[in-house]
């Protein structure tokens, strides 16, 4: 409504002075038929509603604290803010509750497009079964790792969540994606969080996982209760292990189906993302960038188990972390202890206590020892050529493939 003319024609009205329609409009720069809506009482003033109390509204901050900082449900609030005073209705209360915890998880609720090196989600496939070919019933925990510019992804199977396992595969994750992102969003699992203490605005970090934080110079930022949509990036990557079913009996021990994990890790991150309309790797030399760098070797060594077990492939091979590296063909079948040297960035691997063979980490899918490599070779489809052919075979191909000699 336009009160300035209103008031105007008001005003003339009193005084008994004829209106000029034309003259108004231009005065009040408008229609004419405006004016002579306002002056013949076509357009009449509107009065607010008065806005009438509610018996809730001098209790609502009480009930938006108690669900705030302390869950409370519906019920115990009602029954909380009665012995205060309040004289309304349970439904009242609980039909306020319900539409303040959609408005808040509507603002929380939060797509985050982050900026490079900003943000990783983590979290875990819990207990999926898989049958092998021989019918045995693998019950497996699958470490998700997600950031969230790239959508670059790590996966590894764990044998249970417990804090240690966490840590082990977070440096895995920092290493294969090479850096630290500035915050990390979790779910609210013991092995971040102390669940006694853990209310919606107080969120209290497991002292040892708060350490770790601070030794990797990144923000954890739990889940709150009712705010699960905000690790939705991690969520649907949990929804793409339901791939791994058509191998159910398709495999048959545990190194087979962390083969088929990796393997799909490096489908995905390969893929187009239909949030990004591009592969998460080539959006991957951008976010490295941006991430932060490893700490100090003794700080990494203090978190991670100095040497663990890895069964030889047919190949003569060992993977670690989606590349695999060369052991002497003695020990296919067998099981071999690697230990990483952060310092020096090469990877041990012993038989027992004895060294077998070192190699540097890389990022190459394959990388053999060239004695290794011939060894092979030799016991394979060039059983019957001479050590030379074999030789001239490794030097022209395997480099060809750009696979790494060492």
């Amino acid at each position: 409504m336009r009160k300035d003319i209103y008031n105007y024609l008001e005003g003339i009205k009193i005084m008994g002075i004829k209106i000029n329609y034309s003259d108004l409009a231009r005065k009040f720069n408008c229609d004419a038929r405006t004016v002579k809506n306002y002056a013949t009482g076509k357009i009449k003033a509107t009065r607010k509603k008065a806005i009438k109390k509610s018996k809730l509204d001098d209790f609502k901050t009480i009930v938006e604290d108690k669900v705030d900082n302390y869950c409370a449900t519906a019920l115990s609030i009602f029954k909380f803010i009665q012995e205060r005073g309040y004289t309304g209705g349970y439904g009242l209360v609980k039909n306020y509750i319900r539409e303040y915890k959609k408005d808040r998880i509507k603002k929380a609720t939060i797509r985050f497009e982050t900026n490079p090196g900003l943000q990783a989600q983590v979290d875990f496939k819990e207990r999926k079964k898989m049958v092998s070919r021989n019918g045995d019933i693998f019950e497996i925990n699958i470490f998700l790792y997600i950031l969230g510019y790239s959508r670059i992804k790590y996966f590894e199977i764990t044998e249970n969540k417990n804090q240690k396992t966490l840590f082990n595969c977070l440096i895995n994750a920092f290493k294969y994606t090479g850096g630290v992102p500035q915050e990390i969003l979790f779910d609210n699992i013991s092995s971040v969080v102390d669940r006694h203490n853990t209310y919606f605005k107080k969120v209290e970090y497991n002292k040892s996982f708060s350490q770790f934080a601070k030794d990797f110079n990144f923000r954890p930022v739990a889940c709150r209760p009712y705010r699960a949509q905000t690790k939705g990036k991690v969520e649907a990557v949990s929804k793409l292990m339901n791939r791994l079913d058509v191998y159910n009996n398709e495999f048959e021990t545990i190194e087979d189906l962390r083969e088929l994990v990796r393997k799909l890790n490096r489908e995905l991150n390969n893929e187009i993302c239909q949030s990004i309309n591009c592969t998460p790797n080539s959006r991957m030399k951008e976010e490295k960038r941006h991430l932060i760098s490893l700490p100090n070797i003794k700080i990494v060594k203090s978190y991670i188990d100095e040497r663990k077990e890895y069964k030889v492939s047919k190949e003569s091979m060992i993977t670690y972390l989606g590349n695999k590296y060369s052991v002497p063909t003695a020990f296919i079948g067998k099981y071999v202890l690697v230990e990483v040297s952060w310092d020096t960035n090469r990877l041990k691997i012993f038989n027992n206590d004895d060294l077998i063979v070192e190699h540097k980490i890389s990022n190459k899918l394959l990388n053999y020892k060239k004695e290794h490599a011939i060894e092979i070779l030799k016991s394979e489809a060039f059983k019957y050529s001479s050590l030379e052919e074999i030789e001239s075979t490794v030097e022209k191909n395997l480099k060809h493939m750009d696979i790494l000699l060492s």
